[in-house]
């Protein structure tokens, strides 16, 4: 203690998980966004139910290991365990340098984490989008078919979709500013002309509401507040009634992204328009049919035959 270099450990040895989880959630999570709060409250719960006993102090890379095994073995995915392991680091990381509980070191930073999952490559089989739409427009709320539509000609995220407002579209310009992103910047999207078409059947619609300016909107909450439409129950009916097995809303986005390179559209411009960081990222989104890559080789070789 003279010499300065004495660490006072009795709080993060009486502290439990559980609890830092709690003050965590107090603390950390309303900083983020409200869609990452919501997941991070999930995972919590998960944490708190198989580590939740241990002090801060007393939990170990073991115990930490034999968490991702189980959570592994009950068949959760390499994705999903890396994100309640990357929460449970970062808990430790403000335990240490904001909350300064004295904790040694961060035990999650010995843990291997699972291997990343593959990329997936699901694209629309021949046939399967005009089941798709379709079955979207059997459904009566318009909202579900223009929303399908909106992703595979823009290639938006759904969150993104669902969460546009009047003021962030520009009919005339033919743009949507996206003002909240995964990535935290704001992107611009252009529109193709059917993507413009469904924008403007959207803000003609005869029951629209005025109190919101969200495009996409559900009813009214508890709290009298308008929010997003609620997609996801109506696009899993879809897709029943397209009998379409294996396909996620996000792979509308590949679909989408891998049509834009199909067209001749270049990586910068690609980017431009999803969003996408680096060239590594939009590598992994777009995967191009080797039917349409060999059509391409023929039209090539026929024209340097002609020549």
């Amino acid at each position: 203690m003279v010499r300065g270099i004495y660490v006072h450990r009795a709080n993060s040895s009486r502290l439990t998980l559980s609890a830092a989880l709690e003050r965590y959630l107090a603390e950390v999570t309303p900083t983020k966004r409200e869609t990452t709060a919501v997941r991070e409250a999930r995972r919590v719960k998960h944490l708190q139910a198989e580590l939740g006993k241990f002090s801060l102090m007393s939990l170990t890379p073991e115990a930490i290991s034999k968490y991702r095994d189980a959570r592994l073995g009950d068949g959760k995915s390499a994705t999903t365990v890396r994100l309640e392991l990357a929460l449970l680091s970062h808990l430790y990381t403000v335990a240490i340098r904001e909350w300064r509980l004295g904790i040694p070191s961060n035990p999650v930073s010995l843990v291997r984490k699972p291997a990343p999952a593959k990329g997936r490559d699901r694209r629309l089989k021949k046939g399967e989008q005009k089941r798709l739409l379709d079955a979207c427009d059997s459904i009566s709320n318009p909202m579900v078919g223009q929303i399908v539509r909106l992703a595979l000609e823009t290639g938006m995220r759904k969150g993104e979709l669902v969460s546009i407002t009047r003021d962030q579209l520009n009919i005339k310009s033919r743009i949507v500013t996206l003002n909240e992103t995964k990535n935290g910047s704001t992107r611009s999207v252009p529109l193709t002309r059917e993507a413009t078409r469904v924008f403007k059947e959207v803000l003609r619609s005869p029951v629209r509401p005025i109190d919101t300016d969200l495009l996409f909107f559900g009813e009214p909450g508890r709290d009298g507040t308008r929010r997003p439409f609620a997609f996801d129950q109506a696009w899993y009916r879809a897709l029943r009634k397209a009998k379409i097995s294996g396909l996620r809303f996000h792979d509308l986005r590949h679909e989408a992204i891998s049509r834009l390179v199909e067209f001749g559209l270049g990586d910068q411009e690609v980017a431009a328009i999803s969003g996408h960081k680096s060239m590594q990222m939009l590598k992994r989104y777009t995967h191009l049919r080797v039917e349409d890559i060999v059509e391409k080789l023929d039209r090539i070789s026929e024209s340097q035959q002609a020549r």
